[in-house]
């Protein structure tokens, strides 16, 4: 089951209350009071993880409560403390405000942490009201409420190049191919229904690369609008570095020109935003083993017209994936230096 949103509410623990007490020791006159703090409520925690990889943990339990902090005791004894509450959600996890929709925080790397509700704080016992005018004070505090919130969590995956296109246009087939992913593979539209994630390798050791790819459910006309399987895996692009459109050749696909549905599939991109129809992107024509001549010809003038990289594979007898899948690694790797040395310059420029 693959879980991509998911809405909980979080309680923090309350502070223990403070004490109210007063010495009576043998041979201790006027022992004065002696009341101890409430401990604190204990806070509740978001942490990344990459041992998960959806938020079907969060979906059928949405209400976590932290532990409360234990109240005060006599003879100056502070309440402990109480647990801090972990939830762990996978990279890639987006959380917002579920009243304002504003982003929280944005999990894109492993072991990020984050308080997402404080704990109460332990109110004072009567020993610290205690003055040289007023020494048997009977005043303590209450322990304060812990933080309540309601979040909305929504995952993105993380992967390098993500596969687009019309339904059936041979995404599975090629991930499949690619890497040990083995998503379902069938003759009928939508047989995708969650996106699907695959490590390829490239080259040899010491010098072995690795990238992943993301097989994204089909798209259709209105997809941006919801038509279809809708937005609802639109926003697994948006992380993606690069985008790997494949267009249906054969004879097949029950549509007449490839670079109609090129276009289609662009302007729900556009339409859906996050920059989307700027990423880097290369066209790819799938089922060139029974290409119509004429199809393919039309889709690589295009693809050159629009300066974008082209190449006709077939991942049943295998022509041109190693030349795609090479060109995907050499893409991705160019993107990632650039990320790096963006951010090194901006730390550069901040210090």
């Amino acid at each position: 089951m693959f879980i991509d949103e998911a809405r909980i509410r979080v309680k923090a623990g309350d502070g223990g209350n403070g004490c109210m007490a007063f010495r009576r020791e043998k041979f201790v006159p006027r022992g004065g009071p002696s009341g101890g703090d409430g401990g604190h409520g204990g806070d509740v925690v978001m942490e990344s993880s990459e041992r998960h990889n959806t938020l079907v943990h969060f979906r059928f339990n949405p209400e976590h409560k932290a532990e409360r902090g234990r109240h005060g005791e006599g003879s100056n004894c502070t309440g402990r403390d109480g647990e801090t509450m972990i939830l762990k959600v996978p990279v890639g996890t987006a959380l917002y405000d579920e009243e304002t929709g504003d982003l929280i925080h944005d999990f894109a790397h492993p072991d990020e942490r984050i308080v997402v509700a404080r704990g109460g704080r332990g109110g004072r016992g009567n020993q610290h009201f205690a003055t040289p005018t007023h020494q048997a004070p009977r005043e303590h505090e209450a322990g304060r409420p812990g933080e309540e919130r309601s979040y909305r969590l929504e995952l993105k995956l993380l992967a390098d190049a993500g596969l687009v296109g019309y339904p059936n246009v041979g995404k599975s087939t090629l991930i499949s191919r690619l890497s040990a992913a083995r998503p379902k593979i069938a003759d009928y539209p939508f047989t995708t229904l969650e996106p699907n994630l695959g490590v390829v390798t490239v080259g040899d050791a010491p010098h072995e690369e690795s990238f992943v790819v993301a097989d994204i459910p089909g798209l259709i006309e209105g997809a941006s609008q919801g038509a279809g399987l809708g937005v609802q895996f639109l926003r697994h692009i948006e992380r993606t570095r690069v985008l790997v459109h494949m267009v249906d050749v054969s004879d097949g696909s029950g549509r007449e020109s490839p670079g109609d549905d090129f276009k289609v599939i662009q302007g729900e991109l556009g339409s859906f935003g996050h920059g989307l129809d700027e990423k880097p992107m290369m066209v790819v024509a799938s089922k060139a083993d029974v290409a119509n001549p004429e199809k393919l010809k039309r889709l690589q003038a295009m693809a050159k017209r629009r300066k974008l990289p082209f190449y006709a594979i077939s991942a049943v007898s295998g022509q041109g994936m190693d030349a795609l899948k090479y060109a995907i690694a050499a893409e991705v790797k160019r993107t990632r230096e650039a990320e790096r040395s963006e951010t090194a310059e901006t730390v550069h420029s901040l210090s």
